[in-house]
């Protein structure tokens, strides 16, 4: 067994893909994190890039935009797609996914807010334990 060593505990929701703050190019592989939820026209503009904080907070907005988008998708699925033949079973495994990607958006914008926290130093520092590591 190797020797213990302490690890950061961080939100279940802090994305995976996301290195905890404070170690080694964690901001490298947030704003990488980040620029995937973006469109890829995105990865051009310069003052995005080049500010982990203005990229959160588009990251941010871009997320909210697409849950309002899926939240009215859903809303309006049953009244709107019968009109335009689509079959009750389609209609319903779309009811499905809409609800799966609100979900999913959920998680997505609770990770950018912790990261935003972690870049503007507002959140809670990270606590460290103690975790046998195998």
């Amino acid at each position: 067994m190797s020797p213990t060593a302490p690890t950061t505990t961080l939100s279940p929701d802090w994305p995976c893909q996301v290195k905890p703050p404070g170690t080694r190019d964690w901001e490298r592989t947030a704003t990488r994190w980040l620029r995937d939820l973006l469109p890829a026209r995105y990865a051009g503009y310069s003052p995005l890039i080049r500010h982990h904080v203005l990229l959160a907070r588009h990251a941010q907005i871009q997320v909210q935009h697409e849950i309002r988008a899926v939240r009215v998708a859903l809303q309006t699925s049953r009244a709107e797609l019968p009109p335009l033949g689509v079959a009750p079973a389609v209609i319903e495994n779309t009811i499905r996914m809409y609800a799966m990607e609100l979900e999913q958006l959920g998680r997505l914008a609770r990770g950018i807010r912790l990261i935003m926290e972690a870049l503007t130093d507002e959140g809670p520092t990270p606590r460290r334990t103690s975790v046998q590591r195998r």
